[in-house]
């Protein structure tokens, strides 16, 4: 593996509003949501992944997609986008005003079945048609591809698979593919050698890393990505999140920890750093429970808080 220090700029996806937000066990009121994103878009992101247009039956706690999305403050230097499961989705999200869709599917087939209740086939056929969709209306479109290192239902991921799904929608015209670690099963080895070949195969595809802290190895796969030449990550403040069907899941690796430790790489991220941490201490109080950034607790290098060393 490379050692070569990496630098030059990186960009950030905040995901907190919908992918922290979708498994809370109580719903956060609309106007808190709002408020939350609009602190967020002066914070530097490259996009904020709002909200999802799922039916308000299977994850309730989004019901209010569109009341968010028309009560938002759009800065003019974020892209605001939504998860979009399928055509009647996207036609909700069209008519909200979304900036880009993120469809999602899984490279293993049975989580693609526990999660999405179809084959990944299906899956395929069902998001052709919102892809078309998008085009017509001129409309960018993302792939998350979930469980492209690893699914507790099937084992490890052969990169092959991840590929060839990959690049299925790419001939479509997508606008990115997002490598999702979903159930945190990624180690720096395995996110090296899957990143390499995707930059090869998707040259012109704007590629994304999408990282769980599962196992404690989330930062560790962003520096691997970085020296393979990744640049665009998503990530959670506070950490909220994580897979509903991976037990002992845990969330996302955390917005502020992964701006925190780029800037001390180099990295420019265009982040404001103490605007993160006054989101991740407002998604601690609506979750009402400690989240699990690190940084929250101790402050940055530059900063440490008093009494946050022990030993």
């Amino acid at each position: 593996m490379s050692t070569t220090p990496v630098t030059g700029r990186a960009y950030l996806n905040e995901v907190v509003t919908r992918d922290g937000f979708q498994s809370e066990p109580r719903f956060i009121p609309t106007e808190d949501k709002i408020a939350l994103i609009d602190l967020l878009s002066g914070a530097g992101y490259h996009a904020i992944e709002v909200t999802s247009f799922t039916s308000p039956k299977a994850i309730p706690m989004l019901a209010d997609a569109e009341a968010v999305m028309a009560g938002i403050t759009r800065h003019p230097a974020v892209e605001y986008m939504a998860l979009v499961p399928n055509l009647r989705g996207a036609e909700r999200a069209a008519r909200a005003g979304v900036d880009a869709f993120n469809l999602v599917m899984s490279v293993s087939e049975a989580h693609n079945q526990a999660n999405l209740r179809m084959s990944r086939n299906q899956s395929l056929q069902q998001l052709q048609e919102v892809i078309r969709l998008a085009e017509n209306a001129g409309i960018p479109v993302n792939v998350s591809l979930s469980t492209s290192f690893g699914c507790p239902l099937e084992d490890r991921i052969d990169p092959g698979e991840v590929l060839t799904w990959g690049q299925r929608f790419v001939d479509m015209g997508v606008r990115g593919i997002s490598l999702c670690d979903t159930t945190g099963m990624a180690d720096p080895a395995a996110v090296g050698r899957l990143c390499q070949q995707a930059l090869s195969r998707f040259g012109d595809v704007e590629i994304t890393l999408h990282f769980h802290n599962t196992r404690g190895m989330g930062l560790a796969n962003v520096v691997t990505a970085l020296q393979a030449g990744i640049r665009h990550f998503d990530a959670s403040l506070g950490g909220l999140g994580g897979c509903p069907y991976a037990p002992g899941a845990t969330g996302n690796i955390c917005t502020e920890e992964l701006a925190h430790m780029l800037a001390l790489m180099g990295f420019d991220t265009g982040m404001d750093l103490g605007r993160l941490l006054e989101g991740a201490a407002r998604v601690e109080a609506l979750a009402g429970r400690p989240v699990p950034s690190q940084l929250l607790r101790a402050g940055p290098v530059d900063q440490p808080r008093q009494g946050a060393c022990n030993g």
